[in-house]
């Protein structure tokens, strides 16, 4: 099974962070995550996030800082989940794939129903907040 390489990005609006909802139509419906997407052939890692939050959000980030790179295998696909901090720069936020989005305050994103692949970039994310926002 081959592994598809995904980025994702921690985004922080002021004091919140946000987390998107994945729709019902989507793999791993109605669980909670952080938005991004599949790298496409010669696009690099940072390029990659930008792009996808645009499409997907369609609001602009300032990329900070390159979290651990997560590999995990669902049951149908393997993912290499690359995260990101950013920051919020500029865009009226609307969702074009997922169902719903939180901003959420650092303590209380652990009470979403998560993306297992999402995990350990919350538990490295929680560890590192003042560092890294």
């Amino acid at each position: 099974m081959k592994t598809i390489p995904v980025t994702c990005a921690i985004i922080r609006f002021k004091d919140k962070i946000l987390a998107v909802q994945r729709s019902e139509t989507m793999k791993l419906p109605l669980k909670w995550e952080f938005p991004g997407g599949k790298i496409e052939h010669g696009e690099s890692e940072v390029d990659c996030i930008k792009r996808e939050i645009r499409e997907e959000l369609n609001i602009e980030i300032q990329v900070n800082k390159r979290f651990t790179p997560v590999r995990h295998e669902y049951p149908d696909f393997k993912v290499q989940l690359i995260p990101f901090a950013a920051n919020y720069v500029s865009g009226d936020l609307k969702l074009k794939e997922h169902s719903d989005f939180v901003l959420s305050k650092k303590e209380d994103l652990k009470n979403l129903d998560w993306a297992e692949a999402d995990l350990p970039v919350l538990n490295e994310f929680m560890n590192q907040f003042e560092d890294v926002l």
